[in-house]
């Protein structure tokens, strides 16, 4: 209640103080003038609204310099940051020439370590690339169409378990694209309300009646279901043409894992359709890191649509849809993006091809098993030591997305310029990637990291802690056995 308490007084005393500066800037005595509209711009109807103006003026651009810092390297288990400065609070950069090397990366999507520049993977991508050139400057349906990318979606339907499964040279457009082309007037959509922004806008794009349950709840899930069956279509009462549900296997800002098995359950009773995001979930869960539902033990034919990304775990780019051949054939056709956009370039395909029988265990080695294995370790390992030292954490045990709270606006900019002054990179939260109380710093573990680094992080972050009184927690329990899906496994015993 305390740390609630002084979250909200901490933006209460940040909008009096951004109004004051707002005034100061009107009448030119404020300093910082950069914030104030161009007189030349002042007939213009404003491109955002005042609150979001007001916001990023006041807010966002006091801690801007926590985000979009240049790197010059690999991003892998430790990588070098370009120095830059300010000297208009933090409205332009300056660089200062000097490289910070060695920066342990607690931010990176690189959850397998296969995003690097030595190894089988980029050897294979240096000789495609001499061989098919870096670009196919051309659609699939056109002259685009390679071998390579032929094998690749033989070889993703093979890992994944189902009958075929088709390439997207983005991971956004991936969710965004194809939604609409599965759903569309007459169609219900049930989101979780904590699903990434591509599922967000490819529903509102498909021109369906969206509705929204509450994140991994499956009475509120049950209930929409429950009503959209008995009641159907609004004025018309006529049943659904599809229902649709639409989760994703791990939250990126929330560290959870979804519920699959009990999702699948409703699925079948009320016979929905169910559209799977593996996106973070693909390659870091499961034994064989086949993702959530390998997690589960779960049959992967019983989900309709599975997406997932190649950003993440196999260090590439782009994103995926597998399912029933019907399913692939009738995108292909109707998917803006796979008939339009230009198909992926041959180095990245081979990016996927390589690191995907590495996991797979066809290149020869247990090389993809063994990483697997560690990240799966470093993730129960770097979870248990932050509960231990009195953070609070969100999300499940397994989950490689590792959020930790800071509530207060201040603490977002401090603890990641504290963070990077000991060589650590990681990355802070705030609204409206999430709810505007609920700030946070987000880990991301990776198979690359060896114990030595999580030690060495950790010992930093209990430091940065305790000097920025982060350590919210005075007591927790773990999760309970059988409910490998629980959100939360921590309990503030004297709040």
């Amino acid at each position: 209640m305390l740390v609630a308490v002084l979250t909200y007084m901490g933006y209460g005393i940040l909008t009096v103080f951004g109004y004051l500066r707002d005034f100061l800037r009107h009448w030119k005595i404020e300093r910082c003038h950069i914030a104030r509209e161009r007189e030349e711009q002042k007939d213009f109807v404003p491109l955002y609204q005042d609150f979001e103006n007001f916001y990023t003026r006041n807010l966002y651009m006091r801690i801007r310099d926590s985000w979009n810092r240049p790197i010059c390297s690999v991003p892998g288990a430790k990588m070098d940051l370009v120095e830059r400065v300010s000297h208009d609070y933090n409205w332009t950069f300056e660089y200062t020439g000097r490289v910070v090397t060695d920066v342990i990366n607690l931010g990176s999507y690189n959850y397998l370590g296969f995003a690097e520049n030595t190894g089988p993977c980029a050897e294979s991508a240096a000789r495609v690339t001499m061989e098919y050139g870096v670009g196919v400057a051309s659609t699939r349906q056109e002259m685009g169409n390679l071998d390579r990318h032929e094998e690749m979606e033989k070889l993703v339907a093979r890992f994944l378990g189902v009958e075929s499964a088709m390439a997207f040279g983005m991971g956004f457009a991936t969710n965004s694209m194809n939604i609409p082309a599965i759903t569309g007037k007459g169609c219900l959509i049930l989101s979780d309300e904590l699903n990434h922004a591509s599922l967000v806008l490819g529903a509102r794009l498909s021109g369906s009646v969206i509705r929204v349950f509450k994140h991994n709840n499956m009475q509120s899930l049950e209930k929409l279901l429950r009503e959209a069956i008995v009641h159907g279509q609004p004025r018309t009462h006529r049943p659904w043409k599809k229902i649709l549900i639409v989760v994703e296997g791990i939250y990126s800002m929330e560290g959870s894992i979804v519920r699959l098995p009990e999702v699948l359950a409703l699925k079948q009773r009320y016979r929905a359709y169910l559209y799977l995001d593996e996106a973070h979930s693909i390659g870091a869960l499961g034994p064989r890191g086949r993702g959530v539902v390998d997690y589960f033990g779960l049959d992967p034919r019983d989900v309709d649509v599975m997406m997932g990304t190649f950003t993440k775990s196999f260090g590439a780019a782009g994103g995926y849809i597998a399912g029933k051949r019907e399913l692939i054939e009738y995108l292909r056709a109707h998917s803006h993006s796979a008939v339009y956009a230009t198909s992926m370039s041959p180095p990245v395909v081979e990016q996927i091809i390589t690191s995907m029988k590495c996991i797979m265990g066809e290149d020869g080695t247990t090389i993809g098993e063994s990483r697997v294995r560690q990240l799966a370790e470093n993730t129960v390992y770097f979870r248990r030591r932050l509960r231990e030292m009195g953070f609070i954490i969100y999300g499940n045990n397994d989950s490689p997305v590792v959020p930790m709270m800071l509530y207060m606006p201040a603490k977002i900019g401090a603890f990641g310029r504290e963070m990077l002054k000991r060589n650590i990179g990681v990355v802070v939260v705030g609204f409206p990637a999430t709810p505007i109380i609920e700030s946070r710093a987000r880990f991301c573990i990776s198979a690359a990291h060896t114990k030595a680094m999580l030690d060495t992080a950790l010992s930093v972050i209990g430091k940065v802690g305790d000097l920025l009184q982060l350590k919210y927690s005075r007591g927790w329990k773990p999760s309970s056995p059988g409910r490998p899906c629980d959100d939360r496994g921590y309990e503030d015993v004297d709040d």
